[in-house]
């Protein structure tokens, strides 16, 4: 499914880092509250009401479930090459807020196949080893499309594991 057909819910609707250009600047919370939301451009955000990266008061960034999906296309590979490719994605929207991989203090991590836990594992490791998040992997049922194996959300905060 590509961008330009947004009709129905597709493969880049947890996950599209292939809009960096359109990225809005953060909105801010029209409660005055403080929260800052940031969108990637991704359709979806507009059409299903989410946001791709929220931060709070305080300086903790949640960031929505992002899979391997770029350029509104699946990036095809093993399980370790999906799992980066989500990271890498999701990267990109604590980017937007200033924070990067260094800041990370939770992480979660979807895996359609037992098999692949330790694939996806592996490329945890090689990302996090240094910063040590706290982290959750379970095994479900499927995401949204059956070419994705893995999807993973990150959270945030500013000073993070440092």
């Amino acid at each position: 499914m590509t961008d330009s057909a947004p009709s129905a819910p597709g493969p880049d609707a947890t996950g599209d880092a292939s809009h960096p250009a359109a990225t809005p600047a953060a909105t801010p919370d029209a409660t005055g509250s403080g929260v800052r939301r940031f969108a990637s451009g991704a359709p979806w955000e507009e059409k299903f009401g989410y946001s791709r990266a929220v931060e709070l008061p305080g300086g903790l960034v949640l960031v929505a479930g992002c899979t391997s999906v770029v350029n509104g296309a699946i990036a095809s590979g093993s399980p370790y090459e999906q799992a980066m490719t989500s990271f890498q994605v999701a990267f990109a929207a604590l980017g937007q807020a200033g924070l990067g991989r260094e800041d990370v203090v939770r992480t979660r991590m979807y895996v359609t196949h037992a098999r692949d836990t330790d694939d996806v594992g592996r490329a945890h490791k090689e990302l996090f080893d240094d910063v040590r998040p706290v982290a959750t992997m379970v095994i479900v049922a499927g995401l949204v499309d059956p070419s994705l194996v893995v999807e993973v959300e990150v959270e945030a905060c500013r000073g993070g594991a440092r």
